[in-house]
């Protein structure tokens, strides 16, 4: 009896809100000091290292796997003040990004490839169906007395997440006009001056124009052997590569949409539970999608300022790894509140 209660307690002690809110502070810190680290490419040519770009996708993928445990905990418990399904939707959403992000490190590191989309897409667009939709519930189960100021508050955080969405996704004639951006640079041709006849050189030139033929040629025919020697990728992946290219511009805007009105839900439920007893978790919640906002607009930014050919793991890009670890923080602090509010309501009621 004496070792299962050990065997309990240590258990017990080992999932405490304040062990998994450490581990996870822990799991940031080092993500960050990676980051800051190794994020500056080798060169222009090589980019960043393999190695830091798996070092990058395990960062990520292990914090939003470790949020989606903790938000499963919270909807399989009867007692979350929130709802259960408040957070069977944010842990769904916490799971599909972790699907999405093992999807995109294949596409990315194994097949050596760039897509506009690829089946990581999917999953990403479900992260968002179901992110929305479990705050939503949140919104809707709490009633919003604001005041006047919040709603001012409200409105402006509101036109900022509106303004920087439109100017990630502005077209570039767009940005042209507005002054956003340079002008596309005009390509200069200069007329190459006459060729000057060569007495007794016709022999050498002509050696020289054949040498640079056949040279000419044998680049020609190594070219495709570089280029078949760099794809890694079987035939059904760039066929589904061609096949999904078309609907890039639709899914690049339902994720700046998407991201605003995360942006815009979290402001609302950082508001409504300001100052209550949960008000800690929600604050977690809330910086948890600001910084996926900060994050998912900086990759469109460099995503388009790069045309397409942006390597993931920028610096910036540490905040999809602290938006998972906030995410699972407050799950942690909501569930650490609503287990001992119960525990105290039966010690009353023993009393």
């Amino acid at each position: 009896m004496s070792s299962t209660s050990e065997k309990s307690s240590t258990s017990s002690s080992l999932l405490s809100a304040q062990t998994l809110v450490i581990v996870g502070i822990v799991w940031a810190v080092m993500a960050l000091l990676f980051f800051l680290l190794f994020s500056v490419p080798l060169s222009a040519e090589e980019g960043l290292p393999l190695w830091y770009s798996i070092g990058t996708f395990i960062f990520e993928c292990g914090a939003y796997l470790g949020a989606a445990l903790v938000c499963f905990r919270n909807w399989q418990s009867p007692h979350m003040v929130s709802g259960r399904n408040v957070w069977l939707g944010i842990g769904l959403g916490m799971l599909f990004y972790f699907i999405a992000g093992v999807l995109f490190g294949i596409w990315e590191l194994y097949f050596g490839l760039d897509p506009d989309v690829s089946p990581a897409d999917a999953f990403y667009l479900g992260s968002y169906v179901v992110l929305i939709g479990g705050m939503v519930v949140a919104v809707t189960s709490k009633r919003l007395n604001l005041e006047i100021w919040q709603w001012g508050l409200l409105a402006g955080i509101a036109a900022f997440g509106i303004a920087v969405a439109i100017w990630v996704a502005a077209p570039d004639s767009w940005r042209a006009q507005l002054g956003m951006a340079p002008a596309a640079t005009q390509e200069v041709v200069t007329e190459s001056e006459p060729a000057t006849t060569a007495t007794g050189r016709a022999p050498a030139l002509e050696n020289s124009s054949k040498l640079q033929a056949k040279t000419a040629a044998t680049d020609a025919a190594s070219a495709p052997e570089e280029e078949e020697a760099e794809i890694k990728a079987p035939g059904w992946v760039m066929a589904l590569d061609k096949q999904l290219s078309p609907y890039a511009y639709a899914i690049n805007l339902f994720y700046i949409v998407g991201d605003v009105f995360l942006l815009i839900i979290a402001t609302a439920l950082l508001l409504a539970f300001w100052g209550g007893r949960f008000s800690q978790s929600w604050r977690m919640i809330a910086a948890a999608t600001f910084s996926l906002y900060i994050a998912d607009m900086y990759f469109k930014w460099r995503d388009t300022q790069t045309e397409g050919t942006y390597q993931s793991g920028s610096l910036l890009e540490v905040f999809f790894v602290f938006s998972a670890i906030l995410f699972g923080i407050g799950a942690i602090l909501e569930h650490d509140i609503s287990t001992r509010s119960r525990q105290s309501r039966r010690s009353r009621r023993a009393a």
